[in-house]
């Protein structure tokens, strides 16, 4: 066996046209788990594309996970805590354990909202990242 995997995810305004997530209740249009299709045992990766004005729709921590959003087209906002970031075409954010997330796509953005998520953490990445924890109560931080 082969130490390496390859997998062509298409170019970025291909991306919205995937449908996918980590599970079935959880999928949805842009998003591409790459390291369901790879043999990834310490990192994983997703591509993603939200449509002007389109968002996550909630909040997460994760108490293991760190993780690297890498922006590569579109104007966006992430919410980090009680923060809200303006994201577009170059930036990259780490983020750590138990920092509150969420992000969008500017509804004025001139095209999708394009980024990769890297994950890892200090022990074998699980195929489902059950260290999540949801945040109902916390209200979007969206600022127009």
């Amino acid at each position: 066996m082969s130490g390496y995997q390859v997998v062509e995810i298409g170019a970025l305004d291909e991306w919205r046209g995937h449908h996918g997530g980590f599970d079935e209740t959880r999928s949805r249009d842009g998003r591409r788990v790459v390291d369901h299709e790879l043999t990834m045992q310490y990192i994983g990766m997703t591509a993603n594309a939200l449509e002007p004005g389109e968002e996550a729709g909630y909040w997460h921590v994760h108490g293991k996970i760190e993780e690297v959003y890498v922006f590569l087209a579109g104007r966006g906002q992430m919410g980090l805590d009680d923060d809200v970031i303006e994201v577009g075409p170059g930036t990259v954010i780490r983020v750590g354990q138990g920092v509150a997330r969420t992000w969008r796509a500017r509804p004025d953005s001139g095209g999708e909202l394009r980024w990769l998520c890297l994950r890892a953490g200090g022990e074998e990445l699980p195929h489902l990242p059950d260290d999540s924890s949801r945040l109902p109560e916390k209200p979007m931080p969206w600022i127009d």
